[in-house]
Order: C-alpha cells, then sequence, then structure tokens
C-alpha cells in the first residue's frame, strides 16, 4: 500500500486538480502491476541483500525528478500557465512522499526545515517550462528539467545542502500579550 500512493498519490491530486477522470491509474491498471512488482522486488531484495541506504534516496531523488517534469509536462497539455504547470508538476512528484510520510508517523521531508525535496522539483521543472517555452527541442528540454531536479536533491542529499530557515524573533517590544498565551 505504501509503495502505492508514494508513487500515485501526487499524480492521483494532480488529476483530480485538472478534473481529469477516471484518474491515470484507474485508466490504465499497468500503473498498478508495475508498482506491485517493483514493491515485491524491493522486498525480495532487502530480504537476501543488505541495501545501502543511498540506494533509496537515489531511487527517490529519481522518481521525484521525473514525476515532477511528466506532471508538468500533463498540466502544460491542459493548457495552464506556466506557473501551474510548475505548481502540478511539483505536486505530481513530491505529494505521494507526503502521504506516505504521514501514513507513517513520519516528517514529511517537504517540510523538513531547509528542505531542497519541494524546491529542487521547483528548480528543475521551472528550468524546463522556461525553455520549452523559449522553443527548446522537447526531449532536451525534458531531459534538462529532469537532470536539475535529480542533481539537486542527490546534491542536498550528498552534501546534506539546506535552505535558509525563516526564524522569527521576538524582542523585548514586540511581545505576545499575556492573555494569548494559555490558546
Amino acid at each position: 500500500m505504501l509503495a502505492a500512493v508514494t508513487a500515485i498519490g501526487g499524480g492521483t491530486i494532480r488529476d483530480v486538480l485538472l478534473a481529469r477522470h477516471p484518474i491515470f491509474w484507474l485508466a490504465d491498471p499497468s500503473y498498478l502491476l508495475v508498482i506491485l512488482g517493483a514493491a515485491l522486488l524491493t522486498l525480495a531484495w532487502v530480504r537476501v541483500a543488505r541495501v545501502p541506504w543511498p540506494t533509496l534516496d537515489v531511487a527517490d531523488a529519481l522518481g521525484l525528478a521525473l514525476f515532477s517534469v511528466a506532471g508538468t509536462q500533463i498540466a502544460e497539455g491542459a493548457g495552464l500557465p506556466g506557473i501551474a504547470c510548475v505548481l502540478l508538476g511539483t505536486v505530481t512528484g513530491a505529494a505521494g512522499g507526503v502521504i506516505r510520510d504521514v501514513l507513517t508517523a513520519q516528517i514529511p521531508a517537504v517540510l523538513r526545515q531547509g528542505s531542497l525535496y519541494a524546491s529542487a522539483a521547483i528548480a528543475g521543472t521551472t528550468l524546463y517550462v522556461i525553455l520549452a517555452r523559449l522553443g527548446m527541442e522537447h526531449r532536451a528540454a525534458t531531459f534538462i528539467g529532469i537532470a536539475v531536479v535529480a542533481i539537486l536533491r542527490l546534491a542536498a542529499i550528498r552534501w546534506e545542502l539546506k535552505l535558509p530557515a525563516f526564524e522569527l524573533r521576538e524582542s523585548g517590544t514586540h511581545r505576545r500579550p499575556p492573555e494569548l498565551d494559555d490558546r
């Protein structure tokens, strides 16, 4: 179930927002068969061999890259403005992992302070949209967008790169009234 939620969660949200019916995996159940096969192979692999931890991070980064750009292209096909395409591409790539993390009582990667997760998807899909709209050949723009997402995410994993965190600082003159502290 977790494999399916992770793989199709973001695309399902995208399709609902685009009012694409039937939802992609309901129209083509082969998606579910591929997910089931990949999940079974992964379970078999981890039972027989020690899987190096970075392997799962690399697979997640590549999935984020592929699904984000594919989701962006689907939004483009619906005739949406560039910013909406970037947003729906990011949702396609990242939302399945958010649902998985919530179901397993983890803090979703996109909500971790300074996370370069959704930001990587935003950067790569934005570049893809710009290149595509400037007339770059479709395959080249797609490859570059996917590469940017993957490279940013993998660099963030490898070197523990984070975005600057925004923090509110209290000063002595802008304190919250004590009567609001109990709420």
